[in-house]
Parts: structure tokens; sequence; C-alpha cells
């Protein structure tokens, strides 16, 4: 079996607003972690500035063995993994890959939000979801709203 083959991502929480900072330590100690980021435009009373903000607060993804997880909470910023059902949360690599995809792919912003109207059908397979159409529930010139058929859920996207 291939050393990276009984790697699995984990779910590490850290300390808040040291996700960046321990991907970065880890990604440098030989360690694979993600910190999932989007861009958002920051308003003071001087200026705006794009930065980049963690899609998961406190928390980023970690592919390490089992038995190597306690190598990853030797930082001061990482607090403990997630657990569920008594065991750590394992996250599958397509899952990761959708994610990635999804936040580095600009297919939704190709759609100008003011072309989009609601009772609209999009195909939402071109974002990760697979065999899921959408319906645009509500539009301003910041956001739009669409509603996910088969699950029942409401996604919104901020520009």
């Amino acid at each position: 079996m291939q050393k990276d083959a009984k790697k699995k991502w984990f779910v590490l929480y850290t300390k808040p607003r040291g996700e960046k900072k321990l991907s970065e330590q880890l990604n440098r100690s030989g360690i694979e972690a993600y910190c999932p980021t989007r861009t958002e435009v920051r308003v003071w009373s001087d200026r705006k500035k794009k930065v980049e903000m963690p899609v998961l607060p406190s928390m980023l993804l970690v592919k390490i063995e089992n038995k190597q997880r306690a190598k990853a909470l030797e930082s001061p910023l990482a607090i403990r993994y997630l657990f569920w059902n008594g065991k750590p949360s394992v996250v599958t690599q397509v899952e990761v890959d959708t994610l990635r995809s999804i936040l580095g792919d600009s297919k939704f912003e190709s759609h100008e939000l003011d072309q989009l109207r609601p009772g609209q059908k999009l195909d939402m397979t071109e974002l990760g979801f697979e065999n899921i159409e959408g319906t645009v529930q509500y539009v301003n010139k910041k956001e739009c709203w669409v509603v996910l058929q088969g699950i029942g859920y409401v996604v919104k996207f901020k520009r």
C-alpha cells in the first residue's frame, strides 16, 4: 500500500484567526494542510481593501496518517480535531476537491448578477452540485439566493 493512500483529511480546530498561519506552518513542516479562503472587500472609513477570509472559521483541513495526527497538534495555534461519534471526522478527497473547485472556479461570477432574474433556472452541476438544479429566488447588486430543488436548501452567493 502506498504511503499517501494511508493519509486522510481531518478537520483541525485552530485558535481564532490562526487558520492561514497554521496552514503555512504545517505545509512548511511537511504536513499537507488546506485552508479554504474567499476574497472579501472590507470597508473602513478611509479605504476599501480586498482580504482573504477563511471559509471555515477556526478550522482547516489536514491530510495526514491517523497515527501521525499528534504532530499537527504540536503548534500552539492548533487546538484539537473535530470528532463525530467518538471518532475523528474524516473528509473525503472528493469533498476536498469539490471545495477547491467551487472556491477556485469563477463560473458563478461569469453570470452577471444583474442578468439573473427570480424564477430563472440554473444548472448547479458546474458549481460542484451533482445533478441538482437551482431556481433564483432573490437577486440584488451584491448577492443572489438560489434554491436547490432536490434538497431544499438556499445557497447565497455574494459578490
